[in-house]
């Protein structure tokens, strides 16, 4: 737009266009001049015409000069063909010197065109007063000052006329030319805000309309066949979410996404908020057009125009159809059971603690039942987790259809269900009463077998019940002593109801006490081991038993059939069966030392045997002591076998091969299957003490030890009778294969040092 616009352009354009002209021109008309001139002897007008075309030739090819620089050039030229032909041909060649102020004009504005137009008068001046050029007036001398002053006046006046003009036109023509460019330029950037601004529109458009949010515009002035604020439009999202095209709502109301289940309460509330001219935010049941519903955030925004007037409405939504149900599945994650779908144990304590206050604001006594399946392992590590998950699903759907409404059945995990009963009556006996019957009925229908692929699985169940209110009874309280209740009802053979009690309480809280200080006894050196001693049917010692025994700060002795069993409830029975593994290496080693050494049986826990680093543990403290491990022999009960059986064996033999050997304890009382002898690295086998009791006299119990050392003879193991007490207890037993005994008769269990003794004096 500048190259047009620009008044110096065009000067530059017009010289270039007159100096080819002049050019050719000059060209042109100089070869007749030149020849006009040579046959009249103008030598001189022959030399200006050569030279002037030259200067003229040499400015129109060097185009590279500064554009002043060529005018000037020009401009000079101009005046000096001027100056010649004055000399040469006359005063009319006056003409040629007005030529350079009018170029001067056109070509560099009003000041150099007044000196052009001063130097062609000064060049007359000059030239008339000297002679020079032949200038007169009718009727005065040649040459005279007062001819050449009223002829270069008159020059100067033509000129004038001529140039000036000529020069404030262009003047006025540059500045109408720069308003007109400034115009321009403000049209054209007018246009360019224009087409950004189409652009814009054009963009928010598009963007709009392919939004994947879907977008409606409703026009709130005016109405509509249907009534209120018709929709004006809609964007390609909202089309291919409802199934309506365009025209199908053009027209209606906003209303055509509601449906049977819109809330209209939160339908109400939109409109008040619309009738208030706020903008408002909602999730709502809408509905397409083949009827399905789907979830919808709306943002409604109202927009007003200049002068505050409602005119339409904006509603930008989005389906969280999919946020909706991740919401109800997180919550259902929350608070239900992922297996059964009953309530878990975070809503069951809502649930208790709403039940409690309940109860405790006089409506009524309620009961905790908590249910355990008995044996419930035996299930899912015979049959694998499916089936076992299957008794769960179909216990809990029995559970389900036993109780009223206003109780609840929960899940804990595992095999653990918990019912939640209410409204029991007025009075503990009623409670007791109706609570009992409930829990009869639960115990009753979980009896009953459970069909699975053709399989039918029974089981049966503790219960234990806690009622409620009592008081500074809390949520909490109450589970526990549903749970302790419960353990009772195991503890007394299963299958069983008990209510709780305040003793069973005191019971639970010594049997925490005790597991405290077993737990601190080891570091505070209150545990030690005796050793039993082991004869052959001589009476020779052949091996001796550690026995662990515990006897606390003030002096009291902890029976082992007490500690024991807390032990493996606790898992303390791990480092402390690592720590009993220790004193009998070291145990052996003080026997050596006194020349008195002989096999040396520790008990081994199933806890402590399935340890992850069992074996590394066992191999770090025999290189520590320096013990050798064909000198120690793990006591394993049968309980060992029942999980993972290939993987006991195979660490078994692991052992073994590092020279351990290892002996069945109470062998007869536990797994019972004689098909693992076979497969395990066994060295003996010891006979419980419950059978060598009562032989010989009972019949039974004397058919059973036979039976075993038969066996055990056959298979090549060792066998030691445990717990043998009298004179024909030992002499049946020799009589009968001549198994290692162990008990009483020969010896109590002792500290080492009483071991040692009895070995010295045998």
């Amino acid at each position: 737009m500048l190259a047009y616009t620009d008044i110096d352009h065009w000067r530059s354009q017009i010289f270039s266009r007159l100096l080819t002209i002049v050019a050719v021109l000059g060209t042109v008309l100089a070869i007749p001049s030149i020849a006009l001139s040579f046959k009249e002897g103008l030598y001189s007008l022959i030399l200006a015409d050569v030279a002037g075309l030259g200067w003229i030739l040499a400015l129109w090819r060097l185009r590279r000069i500064p554009y002043k620089t060529r005018v000037l050039n020009f401009l000079a030229v101009l005046n000096l063909i001027g100056i010649s032909l004055m000399l040469s041909v006359g005063p009319v060649s006056m003409i040629f010197l007005l030529a350079p102020p009018v170029m001067a004009a056109v070509l560099l504005g009003t000041i150099p065109a007044l000196l052009a137009l001063a130097l062609g008068a000064l060049s007359i001046f000059v030239l008339g007063l000297t002679g020079h050029a032949k200038l007169y007036v009718t009727g005065m001398p040649d040459y005279a000052l007062v001819p050449t002053l009223m002829i270069t006046f008159n020059f100067i006046c033509v000129g004038f006329l001529i140039t000036i003009p000529g020069a404030v036109l262009l003047r006025r023509l540059s500045k109408s030319v720069d308003s007109l460019q400034v115009f321009a330029e403000s049209l054209e950037r007018g246009q360019d805000d224009l087409r950004k601004l189409n652009a814009e529109l054009s963009l928010h458009a598009a963007a709009v309309a392919r939004l994947n949010d879907m977008v409606l515009i409703a026009q709130v002035a005016g109405s509509s066949a249907e009534g209120d604020q018709p929709i004006i439009f809609v964007n390609e999202a909202f089309e291919q979410r409802t199934g309506y095209r365009r025209e199908d709502v053009i027209g209606r109301s906003l209303r055509v996404l509601q449906g049977p289940a819109t809330d209209q309460a939160e339908v109400a509330r939109i409109m008040q908020a619309m009738a208030r001219v706020e903008p408002v935010t909602s999730e709502i049941l809408s509905y397409t057009k083949s009827g399905e519903q789907f979830w919808a955030e709306m943002e409604l925004v109202p927009f007003a125009d200049e002068g505050g007037v409602h005119t339409h409405l904006v509603v930008v939504a989005r389906d969280i159809t999919e946020r909706k149900k991740s919401a109800r599945a997180i919550h259902r994650l929350a608070f239900y059971d992922v297996l059964t779908g009953l309530p878990n144990r975070r809503m069951l304590m809502d649930r208790l603690e709403q039940l409690l206050k309940l109860a405790q604001a006089g409506a009524g006594f309620g009961a905790v039942m908590f249910v355990d399946l008995d044996h419930f392992k035996f299930i899912n590590d015979a049959r694998g987790h499916a089936t076992g998950d299957a008794v769960l699903r179909a216990a809990a759907e029995r559970l389900e259809q036993l109780v009223r409404k206003e109780d609840t059945i929960a899940r804990l995990g595992g095999d653990e269900f918990v019912v939640l009963l209410a409204n029991l009556g007025n009075d503990t006996d009623s409670a007791m009463r109706a609570s009992l019957r409930v829990a009869e009925k639960v115990r009753n229908v979980l009896a009953e077998g459970f069909e699975f692929e053709g399989q039918v699985y029974t089981s049966s169940a503790s219960i234990g019940v806690s009622l409620l209110p009592k008081p500074g009874q809390t949520a909490q309280d109450l589970l526990r002593e549903a749970d302790t209740a419960m353990y009772r009802a195991k503890a007394a053979g299963r299958n069983s109801v008990m209510f709780y009690e305040a003793k069973m309480q005191a019971d639970m809280e010594h049997r925490l006490t005790l597991e405290r200080d077993l737990g601190a006894a080891l570091a505070n050196g209150e545990l030690a081991m005796h050793m039993q001693i082991q004869v052959d049917s001589a009476g020779k010692p052949t091996g001796a038993e550690l026995l662990m025994r515990w006897q606390r700060a003030h002096g009291a002795m902890v029976p082992p059939d007490v500690f024991i069993p807390v032990a493996e409830a606790s898992g303390l029975i791990v480092p402390i069966g690592h720590w009993a593994l220790r004193q009998a290496c070291l145990a052996w080693l003080e026997l050596d030392r006194a020349g008195r050494a002989v096999p040396l049986s520790v008990n081994v826990s199933p806890s402590q045997f399935r340890q992850p680093d069992f074996v590394a543990k066992v191999r770090a403290v025999l290189e520590e002591t320096g013990a050798p491990a064909g000198q120690l022999i793990f006591e394993v009960t049968e309980g060992l076998l029942i999980d993972d059986l290939d993987k006991t064996i195979s660490r078994m033999h692991e052992l073994a091969a590092m020279g351990i050997r290892f002996s069945i304890d109470d062998f007869g009382t536990g797994y019972s299957n004689l098909g693992y002898l076979k497969r395990m690295p066994l060295y003996e086998l010891k006979i419980d003490k419950s059978f060598i009791r009562d032989t010989p006299g009972d019949a039974n119990s004397a058919a059973l030890v036979q039976s075993i050392l038969a066996m055990a003879g056959h298979l090549g193991l060792r066998v030691v009778a445990e717990g043998v007490e009298t004179v024909e207890q030992a002499q049946f037993l020799a009589s009968n294969g001549s198994p290692q005994m162990q008990g009483y008769l020969f010896g109590r269990p002792a500290p080492l040092a009483s071991l040692i003794a009895t070995l010295q004096a045998a």
